[in-house]
């Protein structure tokens, strides 16, 4: 199976890296196709060109992950899931994207929550020979305000060195010894389901 996935980050990105590492985890024979576009802004303006090659390309159909913090209005409105879902489709429409073809996960508050979900991974990642670490669950991580300066905080303290996402995240969902923690996350278990059709 080939899967499309449209991500508002770099190349490099955090978004990519996590998505990419969970769906070969969840379904280690599928293939994935990916587009990048830098930020919330371009994935709205850019995602219905970015479909229609990623269908062309043969994706049997197209997922479409962005955060729904920060918001990428330039007025500062308060970020709305349902806005930027709007937003989308109607790119979408444009391209004459049938929206069976496509599939929207939006990442409460961002792409952290996740990864702030099973402590044991981030105890795997910050805890060296000589200083173990255990980091407790965050049971609740979708309802976490600002899970990137949590995430940040807990690296400060254990590590000494910031969170960086391009370089820590891969590390971090690498490291997780399975997904059953996760499932807790509402957004992780649409990602599994509309990636490869089942739970976690």
């Amino acid at each position: 199976m080939k899967i499309g996935m449209i991500f508002e980050c770099g190349p490099d990105g955090a978004d990519h890296q996590v998505c990419r590492h969970l769906a070969r985890f969840l379904q280690p024979d599928i293939e994935i196709a990916h587009v990048t576009l830098d930020n919330k802004r371009k994935l709205v303006a850019e995602c219905g060109s970015a479909v229609v090659k990623l269908l062309a390309d043969g994706c049997e159909r197209v997922v479409i992950v962005w955060d729904l913090h920060p918001p990428w209005r330039s007025n500062k409105q308060k970020p709305c899931r349902k806005e930027d879902r709007e937003s989308i489709l109607s790119t979408l429409a444009k391209a004459d994207v049938k929206s069976s073809q496509v599939s929207l996960i939006c990442i409460e508050e961002e792409l952290e929550a996740w990864l702030i979900a099973d402590g044991r991974a981030l105890s795997t990642v910050l805890s060296r020979k000589a200083h173990p670490v255990k980091v407790q669950d965050t049971r609740n991580a979708e309802r976490t305000r600002s899970p990137k300066t949590r995430l940040n905080r807990v690296f400060q303290q254990h590590f000494g060195r910031p969170y960086v996402d391009r370089i820590h995240a891969r590390l971090i969902v690498e490291a997780l010894p399975d997904l059953t923690r996760l499932r807790r996350c509402e957004t992780l278990v649409r990602f599994a389901v509309k990636v490869t059709g089942q739970k976690p």
